[in-house]
């Protein structure tokens, strides 16, 4: 049975008085090429939209056909992302902060306060509160995590069609058999990371030719400029 996530941290925080209320969470970690996203919601006091679960506990069609009513639903949301280069370059963990910190710059409101799922505050604001599967438990940090995990599905889908060997419709970049064979057999592609230890495997080697910039990648030598997939209020 799929858990409902709840408003209870929510209405306990506006309750206190923190009118701004901002769930976060992650996708694209765990691939092996795209972007890594951070999805951020925030949720108005007196309307409900069912059907909202974790992103991972839902089809793809169903996520689809919620997107738009979330959006809608929504006071204000974002999608905030670093390139597969800052994840090289960077790291996982400071892309994380970089795209976290996209999304909530390009909310246009002020957080009070900041939920994010897991015990990691990638945030870093001084006004996050940390929810160990709070994207099963949590319904802005679920709707965040739908909003971020549509979001980079179209995209890599739209790759898809610019690197057709690699089934980047199917897989979105994540490990599969079939993505590791068309690694193996032709190498990494322009938007793969190249810093991940199954590349040490490959006879392409870590290094291979560098990437060109891609759409979502920030200019060079200003880690504040980012481009951002989605935003409303």
């Amino acid at each position: 049975m799929k858990r409902t996530p709840t408003l209870t941290v929510e209405k306990a925080m506006w309750d206190q008085g923190h009118d701004v209320v901002v769930g976060m969470d992650e996708v694209g970690r765990g691939a092996w090429a795209g972007p890594l996203m951070v999805g951020a919601a925030v949720l108005p006091k007196g309307r409900r939209v069912y059907g909202v679960r974790d992103s991972k506990m839902l089809r793809e069609s169903e996520r689809e056909r919620l997107f738009g009513r979330v959006a809608g639903w929504c006071a204000a949301w974002a999608v905030g992302a670093a390139s597969q280069e800052e994840c090289d370059e960077v790291g996982m963990a400071e892309a994380q902060r970089r795209a976290a910190r996209r999304a909530l710059d390009a909310l246009a409101v002020t957080p009070d306060q900041v939920l994010v799922d897991g015990n990691w505050d990638f945030v870093g604001r001084g006004c996050t509160t940390r929810i160990v599967k709070g994207d099963a438990k949590c319904l802005s940090i679920a709707t965040a995590s739908i909003l971020a995990k549509v979001t980079r599905d179209r995209l890599m889908r739209g790759e898809s069609d610019q690197y057709p060997g690699y089934e980047f419709d199917s897989n979105k970049g994540y490990p599969c058999p079939r993505h590791k064979m068309a690694l193996h057999a032709y190498g990494p592609s322009a938007i793969h990371r190249r810093t991940w230890v199954f590349m040490e495997h490959l006879v392409w080697g870590i290094a291979g030719a560098r990437a060109a910039p891609r759409p979502w990648a920030e200019a060079e030598g200003d880690p504040d400029q980012g481009v951002l997939f989605g935003l409303g209020s």
